[in-house]
Parts: structure tokens; C-alpha cells; sequence
């Protein structure tokens, strides 16, 4: 994939919890309408979760969220071959099962291989490209005061290790995500934003997830149904300083902010 110029990710989410309700795609219909918004509205790739990780979430059983990824995986896959499918899970055990069984491309870990110390390997051996994220804590305490001596740094020297183990494992393809919005504040996150260019250094692609997040609507005091504005204009932020991948769940607004950015630029 050619990521000179950014491209958009889609959120298929086929949890019953997810924070963003209008996300939640509870049948076979709902899922390929889902997706064919997305193919329609210009996403070059979909990111189905099945185990929801915003905070205090109650996780699915292993088996639970194989049985529901290689299921919707397979129905994706049978109506749009063409499409590349990110999945979002942290257990390498359902990332092994969505890449062989699901035909799935690419592995979305929100924990970056803290929850599961077989991701790495898992990913090694898979050969596929690997979404490594920033987080402190777990999604059940993630939220419970982060604190950090120094925010920035801390945050790439973590993912400058996680980087070189997987380089060394012979991981070749790794996007980056500052993780946004986990183990966090909200002046956290503004910070994170504020010096996302700094991670540009790690010469891979930054994936940015900010859509309709808790950093928006708790500092506006509204709600994520009344955050599409907020989000474009930090999606626009994140794109002048380097973003590559805009994990979105609003695809058309994400592509128009890219074809403006990129006509600034």
C-alpha cells in the first residue's frame, strides 16, 4: 500500500459495547453495509474489532471473539476480495486464527504485546503487517490517573524497544499509533498531539485514532454522537504533522480532510 498520500481506515465494530453506539454492527447485514460505506466513501482498509478496549471493558472469552471474527471475517471477505482487513485484538491466539481462518491481512493491538507475550512471535511468524500501539496500563485501569515523568518521551522510548524486538524477530511491516486515549489524560492527550511530529523520526507510518474520543467530547462537554466536528479538525492537526492512516469512523469526512490537507500542503 502506498501511503504518500494518507488513507483512510474504517471501524467495523462488531461489539455490543463499543462507547460509539452508531458503530456497533450486530448482524450480517449491518456488517456489509458497514463496509461497503466505507469501500463507497473512499476507505482503503476495514478494522473490525470484536472485543470492545475503551474503558472498564468487560473482555470477551478467547473462544467469543474467534467465533465472531473468523465468522464476519469470512462474510466480508466473499463480498469484497479487493478490500485489506486490519484486525482489532491484543490475543495472539485470535490474531493467529483471524489471519489463517478469516484470510485477514493485518493485526491492530491496541496493547502493543502487553496483554499477550506472544503477540510479537505470533506476528513474526505470521508475516503480516502489525499495528503497534502506545498504551499505559490495561483498558480496565487505563484511564485511573496515568502519570508520567515525561510524556513524550516515555512514549517513544517504549515504542523504539517494541520496534527494535520486532525488527529482530523479523517483523517487516509496522505502523506506529501514539495511542491516543490510552492510559491518558485529556491535557495528555493534547500534548501527545501537539508533538506528533516528533514521531516522524521512526521513518514508519503513524496511524492516528482519535474519532469521536473521549479527548474531544469531555472537553467540549458533549457527547461522541456531537464530536464529528472535533474530530476532523484534529484529524487535520494530525495530518500536517505526519499522519499516514486515519482510523475513522466517519470515512467520507476523514477522505475530505486529506484531499484539503494534502492541497495545503
Amino acid at each position: 500500500m502506498n501511503l504518500t498520500t494518507p488513507t483512510v481506515m474504517g471501524i467495523v465494530n462488531i461489539t455490543s459495547d463499543s462507547f460509539y453506539s452508531a458503530s456497533r454492527c450486530s448482524s450480517d447485514t449491518e456488517i456489509l453495509k458497514r463496509v461497503e460505506t466505507i469501500v463507497n466513501e473512499g476507505g482503503q482498509i476495514v478494522d473490525i474489532g470484536a472485543c470492545s478496549t475503551r474503558p472498564s471493558a468487560v473482555f470477551l472469552s478467547i473462544d467469543q471473539e474467534i467465533n465472531k471474527l473468523v465468522t464476519s471475517l469470512n462474510l466480508i471477505r466473499k463480498n469484497f476480495p479487493e478490500i485489506t482487513i486490519s484486525v482489532d485484538t491484543f490475543r495472539a491466539e485470535v490474531a493467529q486464527k483471524a489471519i489463517k481462518e478469516g484470510d485477514a491481512d493485518m493485526i491492530n493491538d491496541i496493547s502493543g504485546g502487553e496483554i499477550d507475550e506472544k503477540m510479537f512471535d505470533t506476528i513474526a511468524q505470521l508475516n503480516v503487517p502489525y499495528i503497534l500501539t502506545h498504551i499505559k496500563g490495561v483498558p480496565q485501569t487505563m484511564q485511573e490517573n496515568p502519570q508520567y515523568d515525561n510524556l513524550i518521551e516515555e512514549i517513544m522510548l517504549s515504542l523504539a524497544q517494541k520496534v527494535d524486538i520486532l525488527r529482530k524477530k523479523g517483523v517487516k511491516d509496522i505502523i506506529i499509533d501514539p495511542g491516543f486515549g490510552f492510559g491518558k489524560t485529556v491535557e495528555q492527550n493534547y500534548e501527545l498531539m501537539t508533538n506528533l511530529e516528533n514521531f516522524n523520526i521512526f521513518e514508519l507510518p503513524i496511524l492516528v485514532g482519535i474519532s469521536r474520543k473521549s479527548m474531544i467530547y469531555n472537553l467540549l462537554e458533549t457527547t461522541p454522537e456531537n464530536s464529528l466536528n472535533g474530530t476532523t479538525i484534529l484529524n487535520t492537526i494530525a495530518l500536517l504533522k505526519g499522519a499516514n492512516i486515519l482510523r475513522a469512523h466517519d470515512v467520507k469526512e476523514a477522505v475530505e480532510t486529506i484531499l484539503l490537507t494534502k492541497m495545503i500542503q
